[in-house]
C-alpha cells in the first residue's frame, strides 16, 4: 500500500497515473446481465486534463466510479502509477481513495448540516490533519474559490454556483493527485457553469493534478489537453 500511495506523489509530468485497460462492467437487472462498459481502455498523464464524453447511458458515469475505487469492473484491470487496484484490499483502496483521489459531482453533495468551512474541514480531519491546521487550509481553499464569505453559511443559504465551488475546494481539500468530475457543471445555467469550469481548470492547473472530468459540453470538452469516448460501452 506504502509503495502506490507515495509513488505517487514523486512522478513526472510525462508519467502515467493511471492506466485502465479492457474495462467492463456488467449489472443484472430482472435477472438478466446488462452490459455496461465492454472493453476499451486509456492512459491519464500526471498534470493532464482530460475529458470523457458519450451518449447518455454510455457509461460515463460508471467507469468514472470504477477508477474512482468505489465500484469494482467485472473484468480488465486498472492501475496506477503502475500498481494493478485489483489486488489491493479494501482497506487499502479505501485509504487510497481518501487521500489520492478527489471527486467533484453535478450536485454538489455538501452536507447539508455543516457550513461551507465545515464541508471542506471534513475530509482532512478525515485524514488525520489537525483540526487548526484544516481549518486554516480549508480557509485558504475556500478564498481560492471566491467564496470565503460564505464559511460560515450552509448550502441552503447558497446559490448553486456557490455551492458548487464549495464542493471543488472540498474535493481538492487532500491535495489527490487525481481528480475526477462528473458532470460539475451540469446543474448550473452557462454563466455559473463557465465561472465554475475556469475555477476548476484553473485549481487544477495550480496544483498539478490530474483532472478526468466527464460532460455533455462539447464546448467544455474542447478545452481539455484530450478527449476520450464511450460508444456502446467501448472507452476508445
Amino acid at each position: 500500500m506504502a509503495g502506490i500511495l507515495d509513488s505517487l506523489s514523486k512522478i513526472s509530468r510525462k508519467d502515467i497515473v493511471m492506466s485502465v485497460r479492457d474495462i467492463k462492467k456488467t449489472f443484472i437487472e430482472g435477472g438478466q446481465p446488462l452490459k455496461v462498459l465492454r472493453g476499451g481502455g486509456f492512459d491519464l498523464y500526471r498534470g493532464e486534463i482530460v475529458a470523457l464524453v458519450g451518449q447518455s447511458g454510455s457509461g460515463k458515469s460508471t467507469l468514472l466510479q470504477c477508477v474512482g475505487l468505489l465500484d469494482k469492473p467485472t473484468g480488465g484491470d486498472i492501475f496506477i502509477n503502475g500498481a494493478p487496484i485489483d489486488k489491493i484490499s479494501e482497506e487499502t483502496r479505501t485509504k487510497l481513495r481518501r487521500e489520492k483521489i478527489g471527486f467533484v459531482y453535478q450536485k454538489h453533495n455538501l452536507l447539508s448540516d455543516f457550513t461551507a468551512l465545515e464541508n471542506v474541514v471534513l475530509p482532512m480531519m478525515s485524514n488525520g490533519i489537525d483540526e487548526n491546521v484544516a481549518c486554516s487550509r480549508a480557509m485558504k481553499l475556500l478564498k481560492m474559490a471566491n467564496v470565503a464569505h460564505r464559511a460560515s453559511h450552509y448550502p441552503s443559504e447558497m446559490s448553486g454556483g456557490e455551492q458548487q465551488r464549495v464542493a471543488i475546494a472540498r474535493a481538492i481539500a487532500n491535495n489527490p493527485e487525481i481528480l475526477l468530475a462528473d458532470e460539475p457543471t451540469g446543474s448550473l445555467d452557462p454563466e455559473h457553469a463557465t465561472i465554475v469550469f475556469d475555477l476548476l481548470l484553473e485549481l487544477v492547473r495550480k496544483n498539478k493534478m490530474s483532472l478526468l472530468f466527464v460532460t455533455h459540453d462539447m464546448n467544455l470538452a474542447k478545452r481539455a489537453d484530450r478527449i476520450i469516448t464511450i460508444k456502446n460501452g467501448v472507452v476508445k
